[in-house]
């Protein structure tokens, strides 16, 4: 998949706006006033204020929240000096991550010069724009010198963090291991193979935890560090120990920790079984470590390992530090990044891998609970409480050594701030693909014949999301594979039409005509329909050929769900299908329902699309809170809409007293607390808005989720499709690539859920 991964990832930066950030205003500026206030003459005022006090730029300008990512290109990733230019997609992306983990928004900074004198200069000349400085692929030793000096010149955070980063999680895990092998840092025997920045760093960091220099033997390229080298450097020169020219091997006899932050299989078993008892191994070259998750776990039972890799337990990922870091920094106006803020994020990482874990995390990596061990010594990036622990630790650390400008005075305050924070991460569809990789379902996607849909197809094999059936002419479907050059090889191919499927198409007509027979369906039509995809690719599907099927791109919504639901048995205890769209929001999602189906429901039909559209909102692990929406609240009008509304309310709150329902009620009421609290402080709505919409009819659900797709720019997934015995989704027609593989995602996780629930009732 390595030739379709790179096409993607040209793809990915090129498609739409070339990039990964832009800028969005923060004010209005619709009208000619807000123009004015705006630039000039407005404008003038908080100059003059910022001129006569100086903070006050931190009151009126972004700089507050600002942080630039500056590099010169000169060691990006693992790809060595390729120049600013080349490192810019770097330095964006790490922006990406600042504002995605942290809302914290980014310039990023490419500076076309390798004299670390001249680049400080630049540095410092450009600094009074920004609250922070993340210094980011620079060369070693340049970067130790770069950073020292910027760190005395100016009196904001400034941060090197492929040192750092590094250092902190790796500090954190290292804390953790100790915990579980009994043993205490000053008697550590450390191994460091690899001494370039992040190596260097984490020594220093591991000295301030109490490690003793004399037990820290560190490897270069050219072999142990030790006095009697000529060719090292001053940095190099501090870890330099009294030894003879040992090797590698030697030196991990006896040792307690291997770090590598070096090249790939440069641990071998051998070396491994010579070390202590219960040996701490942080193999950190990426993408292959320096000895595989595997052979060092079939090598010894007692080790305690950690890669930089996401597939393997104990991942070392900086996203893991620098966001909350700068986050903590920036919210106390802090001077600087010291080594007691360091520790603190540390020691906060640490303790939240040994809190019980989110339930969202556990879904997300598809185990029944994640707890504190060997195999997770360190919190998984998805853990939403990353924001809430790490940055209010080094805030405290900023206030306690006196480097914060602007303390915090009130800690339920910040941490409320901080969660409002989190909605700008709104991790539903990164939860969703999530779910659906641990266990990949085999998905028909019944068009085929369509570029957008083998598209699709390719995306969700590439990650997988799923395993894809393609449907249609054979020959087709292998010439726009070929035309667009799309890595599907090995993907099964069905056509319904082939001869090859004759034995089916009589199965399965058989079973048709057995279905509907009373309903005006003969055998012939039955053997006719068979023919047909969105008859075939059901009945494929109903006999367990398949775990879902995805359809819809080429017809309209009614005549592609016509034969799903001639073939597919609605779920048990379900007399209706209903249809819902997620509208995911920078607040998080809001489930609308019925979108897609039923056109005018009863109030009976009403409850039972209540109900399906909850049990579907908590498969997200998400509780509903379900409003009812009219254009009338609580009797304000009169007429069969609000009537039909307020009897599904009556029934919900007399037969399912837990559900949070009410209603009949106005969409603003329902999404508005303060709106709510001020007229209607006696619904069960009360405090915080809804998250499901259950709308009267179809043609008020579809303009709204339209109107939101539209001109509120919120993404828009769906429609879903609930209560059917089987995991079947259908597309609105035309629906784009991204469309496509949210639907598959959706699909594979639905198929999930109704396997659980059938091996339940099996048990």
């Amino acid at each position: 998949m390595d030739k379709l991964f790179y096409k993607d990832a040209l793809n990915y930066h090129a498609q739409g706006r070339p990039g990964k950030l832009e800028v969005i205003p923060t004010k209005p500026y619709a009208t000619q006033r807000d123009l004015s206030l705006a630039y000039t003459p407005g404008v003038a005022d908080p100059c003059l204020a910022i001129n006569k006090n100086p903070e006050d730029v931190y009151k009126y300008t972004a700089k507050g929240n600002l942080v630039a990512v500056i590099s010169n290109g000169t060691a990006v990733l693992g790809l060595g000096d390729i120049g600013p230019e080349a490192g810019k997609p770097v330095m964006e992306g790490k922006g990406l991550l600042f504002k995605v983990f942290a809302d914290i928004d980014v310039f990023d900074i490419e500076i076309n010069e390798k004299d670390p004198h001249k680049f400080i200069e630049v540095v410092k000349a450009i600094s009074p724009t920004f609250g922070g400085i993340n210094l980011e692929d620079i060369k070693a030793p340049e970067c130790f010198f770069i950073e020292e000096e910027l760190k005395k010149q100016l009196d904001i955070p400034v941060m090197h963090d492929d040192q750092h980063g590094t250092a902190i999680i790796t500090s954190a895990g290292l804390l953790n291991a100790l915990e579980i092998n009994g043993k205490k840092i000053e008697d550590l025997k450390i191994v460091v193979n690899g001494a370039g920045a992040a190596a260097v760093s984490c020594t220093k960091l591991y000295v301030k935890l109490g490690a003793k220099p004399e037990n820290i033997l560190m490897f270069d390229s050219r072999g142990v560090l030790n006095l009697s080298r000529t060719d090292l450097n001053d940095t190099k020169r501090l870890f330099a120990r009294d030894v003879p020219n040992i090797s590698l091997a030697e030196a991990l006899k006896g040792a307690d920790m291997f770090l590598g932050l070096s090249v790939a299989g440069v641990l071998k078993k051998d070396m491994l079984l010579a070390m202590a008892p219960n040996p701490i191994v942080f193999a950190l070259a990426n993408p292959v470590p320096e000895i595989s998750y595997n052979d060092a776990m079939s090598t010894r039972d007692d080790i305690i390992m950690a890669t930089g890799r996401s597939d393997f337990p104990n991942q070392i990922n900086n996203v893991l530090g620098f966001p909350y870091i700068f986050r903590g920094a920036l919210d106390v106006r802090a001077s600087e990044i010291n080594d007691e803020m360091k520790l603190a994020a540390s020691r906060a990482l640490a303790q939240l891998a040994k809190e019980p874990v989110p339930e969202e995390v556990n879904i997300a990596f598809n185990v029944n609970n994640l707890r504190f061990g060997r195999e997770y010594i360190i919190p998984k990036p998805s853990d939403p409480r990353l924001i809430e622990l790490v940055a209010p630790a080094v805030a405290k650390a900023a206030m306690e050594t006196g480097v914060a400008r602007k303390p915090i005075k009130s800690w339920d305050t910040y941490l409320e701030e901080l969660r409002k924070r989190l909605k700008t991460n709104n991790p539903i569809k990164r939860q969703m693909k999530t779910r659906a990789k641990h266990n990949p379902k085999r998905v028909i996607l019944a068009d085929a014949e369509h570029y957008k849909m083998l598209k699709a197809a390719e995306i969700v094999l590439n990650e997988g999301i799923a395993e894809p059936i393609l449907m249609g002419n054979v020959l087709k479907i292998k010439q726009i594979i070929q035309e667009h050059e799309l890595e599907l090889s090995g993907v099964e191919i069905i056509d319904p039409r082939s001869n090859e499927q004759n034995g089916r198409r009589k199965q399965y007509a058989e079973m048709l005509f057995q279905r509907r027979q009373r309903k005006g369906m003969t055998f012939n039509a039955a053997r006719s329909y068979m023919m047909h995809r969105n008859y075939f690719a059901p009945m494929m599907l109903a006999t367990g050929y398949a775990d879902a099927m995805v359809t819809g791109l080429t017809r309209n919504y009614p005549d592609s769900i016509r034969p799903v639901l001639q073939v597919i048995d609605k779920s048990p205890g379900n007399n209706i299908v209903s249809g819902m769209y997620i509208v995911n929001g920078p607040d998080g999602p809001v489930f609308f329902a019925d979108c897609t189906v039923n056109i005018d429901p009863s109030w009976e039909q009403l409850v039972e699309i209540t109900l399906q559209t909850c049990r579907s909102v908590k498969d997200f692990k998400i509780t509903p809170r379900v409003a009812l929406v009219s254009y009338s609240s609580f009797g304000s009008s009169d007429g069969e809409v609000p009537q039909k509304q307020r009897k599904a309310v009556e029934y919900l709150h007399k037969h399912h007293p837990d559900l949070i329902v009410d209603g009949e009620i106005q969409a603003n009421a329902a999404l508005n607390p303060e709106l709510l609290a001020e007229n209607f402080s006696f619904s069960k709505l009360m405090g915080g808005p809804a998250n499901v919409l259950i709308f009267p009819n179809l043609e008020s659900a579809n303009i709204a989720y339209k109107l939101m797709q539209e001109l509120g720019k919120f993404e828009v997934i769906g429609p879903i499709l609930n209560g059917l015995s089987e995991a079947v989704q259908v597309l609105q027609m035309g629906a784009s690539v991204a469309e496509i593989v949210n639907m598959i995602t959706i699909a594979t996780i639905d198929a999930q859920t109704k396997q659980e629930k059938r091996n339940r009732d099996i048990r």
